[in-house]
């Protein structure tokens, strides 16, 4: 009877171990880009989606921006905004999103640093995403990054890509360049 009972605490122990492993571990991507899809289809939107990592500053900057008073209302009636977690190390790989990396080398974006974002529609193909690109160049074509916008020709090229893929007008699109200009 005592050697069962011991048995069953080592088990208990390792399946407590077990459950705070999972529950330590973040959602693979292709959870988070199902749940965001099908959103942006109840919604009639479209998915802003960004690779970021806890240790990325500009990554914050972005967020800061996207979530401030004067934008946030205007990014979040157009776009299901998702995060991916990515490039983290140490104690941290535990944010990492598994498939993350994948997602973002199918976009060109395995060398273009952090943030690296995308926007989608609500079928997962891409409309616009963070790279600056000469005239004429396809979304096929890998450019330079813009990140998060706060140079005044990333910034453009920025409002540019929100200007092809949503509704917001003119007056809006200036309310979210006046904001962004503040990350410089």
């Amino acid at each position: 009877m005592k050697h069962l009972m011991k048995t069953i605490v080592i088990i208990l122990i390792c399946l407590s171990g077990s459950f705070y492993s999972y529950a330590q571990t973040a959602p693979a991507s292709g959870k988070i880009l199902a749940a965001a899809y099908q959103k942006a289809t109840r919604e009639k939107k479209k998915v802003f989606l960004m690779f970021h990592a806890s240790w990325c500053g500009w990554c914050h900057k972005m967020d800061d921006a996207m979530n401030d008073p004067s934008c946030k209302q205007l990014f979040e009636s157009q776009y299901v905004i998702a995060h991916l977690d990515i490039d983290e190390t140490g104690e941290q790989k535990k944010l990492e999103n598994k498939g993350a990396d994948l997602v973002r080398k199918r976009y060109h974006g395995e060398k273009a640093g952090l943030p690296f974002w995308l926007v989608l529609d609500k079928n997962g193909k891409l409309l616009g995403d963070s790279f600056i690109r000469k005239e004429g160049q396809s979304l096929d074509t890998p450019g330079e990054n813009i990140g998060c916008p706060a140079e005044e020709n990333e910034i453009t090229a920025f409002i540019q890509v929100l200007k092809k893929t949503s509704t917001l007008n003119d007056d809006e699109l200036q309310v979210i360049a006046e904001r962004f200009r503040k990350n410089k």
